[in-house]
């Protein structure tokens, strides 16, 4: 419920996915424990898994749910004949699902597919759980003075991010020395480069800690997961990419540190579950309880933590040269990157050749000669962008590695 007694509206782009689904488990959990009367659905919405979209919108009965593949129309609209459900197919659709008020979004619609209903619901305002890492290293700055003209808040969902926002003090961001986010290492941690050539799609997924997508795992794997984190970070708590440092944290208890002037350490900690962050940004500026299971810290037999290895992993460097650059070199990776991963998981190309492609592209230069440097004046020049950076990406794909 709302202050005023009301039931909160809540919307969820990015229903079928795992960040979606473990936002609808906290919704229910919240319905039985408050009554179903205190949650309304405004919009569930989905990229292509009409099954369980379905599913999910006569569950929770949302007012509108659009799917973003039209190809699953049909699909939906036989689903929900006969439920009231107003539904539509597209990304016209998408956007309208995120355009409806809700007093509370849940953008999780994963790559730049995301980028402009997140976009939509920053321009209406209201808070946004922020999921979809895209928008921030695609149009950080855009999308902060967006949300600053609405009123709209930025809350993030990713468990290291969730962590600085829930130990970095908002009146003590003149004394941060340095904040600090995790990473498992994924599960070529300990493989040698050479291990690493043969790696398969099955390999690379298979996260030895969360369960995330296939992409999303792939990034990990390759800790370009981690670059752009870090990408969002800068955006997210007004930080220096000197400020902005990763650590090596196999067991992936403590999600995020704050350094401070005086030398304290501030660390938050929890279990391996995106319930917990997700939850802490579904009560902002409170906190509700959970079903999730709680961390024993006396059963933590030791805390690792290392240095990453860029020589290993060149991809986190390749984002932290693009950072400096600006948000349109920023962009360029992002869409590059989306491109090697898809062609990773097809096969067309091998693990290591992921970020060497994207270096490729970064490198190479935009096509009427220049760097990728400097930042977008508009949200078209993020989509520009974003479209040449694919076709580039293609084009450097067919060229050296097919």
């Amino acid at each position: 419920m709302t202050a005023d007694g009301k039931a909160r509206r809540i919307s969820v782009l990015g229903a079928t996915g795992s960040v979606g689904r473990s936002t609808l488990d906290i919704i229910a959990d919240q319905r039985a424990r408050h009554g179903e009367e205190s949650i309304h659905m405004v919009a569930l919405a989905a990229r292509r898994n009409v099954t369980d979209l379905v599913k999910q919108a006569l569950h929770f009965r949302p007012d509108f749910v659009a799917i973003a593949d039209e190809r699953y129309a049909d699909d939906l609209r036989t689903g929900l004949a006969g439920s009231g459900i107003d539904c539509g197919a597209g990304q016209a659709a998408v956007v309208e699902a995120a355009a409806r008020e809700a007093d509370w979004t849940m953008a999780a619609i994963m790559g730049a597919a995301g980028l402009r209903s997140t976009l939509q619901v920053a321009s209406r305002g209201g808070a946004i759980a922020i999921a979809n890492k895209e928008t921030l290293v695609c149009a950080g700055a855009l999308l902060l003075q967006t949300c600053a003209r609405t009123g709209a808040t930025l809350l993030p969902v990713d468990s290291e991010h969730n962590a600085i926002f829930q130990v970095l003090d908002p009146n003590q961001r003149h004394a941060v020395v340095r904040i600090v986010l995790t990473a498992s290492g994924g599960p070529f941690r300990t493989w040698t480069r050479e291990q690493m050539k043969t790696a398969t799609p099955e390999q690379a997924i298979a996260h030895p800690v969360w369960s995330m997508g296939a992409k999303i795992s792939v990034d990990s794997a390759s800790l370009m997961n981690k670059g752009l984190e870090l990408i969002e970070a800068r955006h997210l708590f007004d930080a220096s990419p000197d400020q902005l440092d990763v650590l090596i944290h196999p067991q992936s208890v403590v999600h995020g540190l704050v350094e401070y002037v005086d030398g304290s350490l501030l660390a938050q900690m929890g279990p391996a579950d995106m319930r917990v962050p997700i939850a802490s940004t579904f009560a902002w500026p409170e906190r509700i309880e959970t079903p999730c299971e709680r961390l024993d810290i006396a059963r933590l037999s030791r805390l690792d933590f290392e240095p990453p290895d860029t020589n290993q992993f060149p991809a986190l460097d390749l984002a932290r040269d693009a950072m400096k650059a600006g948000d349109v070199a920023c962009t360029v990776l992002n869409a590059a990157n989306e491109v090697a991963v898809e062609a990773f998981l097809t096969g067309q190309i091998g693990f290591l050749d992921i970020a060497a492609l994207v270096a490729d592209v970064l490198h190479d230069g935009h096509p009427d000669g220049g760097d990728w440097s400097g930042s977008p004046r508009d949200y078209n020049e993020v989509f520009a962008l974003d479209a040449l950076a694919r076709v580039r990406t293609r084009e450097h794909l067919t060229k050296t590695y097919q």
